[in-house]
């Protein structure tokens, strides 16, 4: 069973700086993690993701502004957003896929974190 715990979020002025982390736990074969996102009234859309392999995937709204990256031992992931805009006020979640040690594929999603965007 893969657990996934998130931290940071917060509140944040216009051009200020947050940072979301995640972690996962269990056993399965990692193929991707990345962040999602869902403001008020909103569809969750992608925000960035990260592979296996390093490629990095940003939404056409957050390039140039955040950064993906893979913390230590490769179980986690972390975004850091500068440039903030009250845009990106929204329910950040965090998404993991994969393979299970039986080769079925699995995803999981966090339980999310606000980020405030806000003068």
């Amino acid at each position: 069973q893969v657990q996934l715990v998130e931290s940071g979020g917060g509140l944040a002025q216009p051009g200020g700086s947050l940072s979301v982390s995640c972690s996962a736990s269990g056993s399965f074969r990692l193929n991707g993690m990345g962040w999602y996102r869902q403001a008020p009234g909103k569809e969750r859309e992608l925000v960035a993701v990260i592979t296996s392999g390093g490629t990095r995937i940003y939404s056409d709204s957050v390039k140039g502004r955040f950064t993906i990256s893979r913390a230590s031992a490769n179980l986690g992931v972390y975004l850091q957003m500068n440039s903030l805009k009250p845009e990106d006020t929204a329910i950040y979640y965090c998404h993991v896929d994969g393979l299970t040690s039986d080769n079925e594929y699995l995803e999981v999603w966090g339980q999310g974190t606000l980020v405030t965007v806000s003068p």
